[in-house]
């Protein structure tokens, strides 16, 4: 049986990449300018307009894929004949994990038969993106669904997430850090470094001063905890700074020797509501599990 690869939008892989792969890719919602928006890679509405509008004062809400539409989209491809694998954002950040689930139990009641496997990431942003990579370069290796699926369980919290972001309203919003320190934080020029934990929770970390110290740690971080026993794939993501991202990236290359490549992308509209502008995403394999 064919295996299908499934994630979400929140994953922002490159739309080119999951387009060439087969991968896919189930939209979040976004509301926006008083309109609901599927989240498509830029399609209804480009990543600079979003972010410009974000920098304007725009406040977006972002909705979860429901039941249904898990339903109708699993149902058609288990008809055909797929076995699927849905590799879903980090079920500590999003009720979407749980539909997936939900939506399975109805399916697998009409058709017992049917192979849906729905995998928690534990996972954000490109770091999901990142993990859908590798289980899509093991899909095309010939891995049987058995041993991808154990593969996933097993590595997953292996897939290390270090953000920082450039406007700690943002994070207020959202309830990581409260009113007071945004406020002392941004008057102080205070960035904040965060990851994602064995949960899949955003944690704070550390709090440093300045815009350039906060990436010079990304960079620090990857030097220390890569595996470095193999040749990686890294993955950036970002919230409209390109530039700032390039020159993580060159100091990537030129300081981490096991790095095959490093593939950037911007954050979408889902993840970018709610970490905003000028966000910097680092996301490989690292020596220790979260856990």
């Amino acid at each position: 049986m064919k295996i299908l690869l499934v994630t979400d939008s929140c994953s922002d892989l490159p739309i080119e990449y999951a387009s060439k792969n087969n991968i896919l890719v189930m939209p979040f919602t976004y509301h926006f300018k008083g309109k609901d928006f599927e989240d498509d890679f830029g399609k209804s509405i480009s990543y600079n307009d979003f972010y410009k509008a974000v920098r304007e004062g725009e406040l977006p809400s972002t909705s979860q894929i429901n039941v249904y539409r898990f339903t109708e989209t699993f149902k058609k491809y288990i008809i055909e004949g797929y076995s699927i694998v849905y590799i879903a954002f980090s079920s500590a950040l999003s009720g979407t994990y749980n539909n997936a689930l939900l939506a399975r139990e109805d399916i697998m009641s009409e058709y017992p038969e049917a192979d849906i496997t729905v995998i928690d990431s534990k996972c954000a942003s490109m770091g999901q993106g990142l993990l859908v990579y590798y289980a899509n370069e093991h899909i095309k290796n010939g891995m049987s669904k058995v041993d991808l699926v154990n593969w996933l369980e097993t590595k997953k919290l292996y897939f290390s997430h270090w953000f920082t972001v450039d406007d700690l309203h943002h994070l207020k919003r959202g309830g990581r850090i409260s009113a007071t320190s945004a406020v002392i934080g941004s008057l102080l020029d205070i960035k904040p470094v965060l990851y994602v934990d064995s949960l899949g929770r955003l944690i704070p970390v550390s709090k440093v001063k300045g815009r350039k110290k906060s990436i010079k740690t990304l960079l620090q971080k990857i030097k220390t905890d890569i595996d470095d026993s193999k040749d990686q794939v890294v993955f950036i993501s970002h919230g409209d700074c390109y530039n700032e991202v390039k020159l993580l990236a060159d100091s990537i290359k030129a300081e981490v020797p096991c790095i095959k490549k490093i593939i950037i992308n911007t954050i979408g509209p889902v993840v970018g509501s709610h970490s905003g502008p000028g966000t910097i995403a680092l996301f490989f394999i690292s020596k220790e599990s979260r856990e």
